[in-house]
């Protein structure tokens, strides 16, 4: 007998293979997506893709949605307390598993398998520690088809937002950013591949720039930001 998990999904790269990986496996019954929006612009949180793409991929995919709304801004303490009413929501479905599409960041790693574990849920990484560039060919090779929804200034540049992956977009990343932006330098959407019944069809909107004050080390350290360049998508 297959188990139920929640698969907790970016719209993005990453979590469209691991997605593909778990269901060929064939274990596993991935019984809903969960995502986690700002609730005031109806947005996925760090991807910046409006909510209404979310769903057209969901309906595409046949699993249904559930959106973790948060506020702006929200302290840990807010969203722990959603997070917490959220996970005892999805495990009065009987699910047992959450399934994640990181690849490194073991503290990352490390609080989420806790965090599950104290609520009796096991965490599940289908991709973990895979080679980032055979990753990223393989999706590619897949047919999978995914377009760059945000970029950190950090790393790229605004000439990258809107750019769908291929080889060229490969090729043309500087030699510190990880193919899959798995360290935050890029975030995508994926609207076709084998996951999917039918394409997710959009325009390509205006590329926006917004900043972020970056967190300090001590009171002593000056005043610093991270900037972000956002590439807007309209669902068709």
């Amino acid at each position: 007998m297959k188990s139920k998990a929640v698969f907790n999904w970016s719209s993005g790269k990453d979590s469209a293979l691991a997605l593909y990986k778990i269901q060929q496996e064939n274990k596993t019954e991935i019984t809903t997506l969960l995502t986690t929006i700002n609730k005031e612009f109806q947005r996925i949180s760090m991807h910046g893709v409006h909510v209404s793409l979310l769903e057209k991929q969901a309906e595409s995919m046949g699993i249904p949605l559930i959106k973790m709304e948060l506020p702006k801004e929200p302290s840990m303490e807010e969203y722990r307390d959603i997070m917490s009413k959220t996970m005892t929501d999805i495990q009065s479905l009987g699910i047992t598993r959450s399934v994640f599409g990181d690849i490194f960041l073991e503290d990352l790693r490390q609080y989420r398998e806790d965090q599950l574990k104290a609520i009796g849920m096991e965490a599940v990484f289908p991709l973990w520690k895979q080679n980032t560039t055979d990753l990223i060919h393989e999706f590619l090779n897949l047919g999978f088809k995914t377009i760059v929804t945000c970029v950190n200034e950090t790393y790229l540049d605004k000439s990258f937002a809107g750019r769908i992956i291929d080889r060229d977009f490969i090729n043309d990343l500087p030699e510190n950013v990880d193919p899959c932006g798995e360290n935050g330098e890029f975030h995508t959407f994926t609207f076709d591949g084998l996951i999917f019944k039918a394409p997710v069809h959009f325009e390509i909107g205006d590329t926006v720039k917004k900043t972020y004050p970056k967190p300090k080390a001590s009171p002593e350290e000056e005043d610093g930001e991270y900037v972000f360049w956002f590439c807007d998508l309209i669902l068709k």
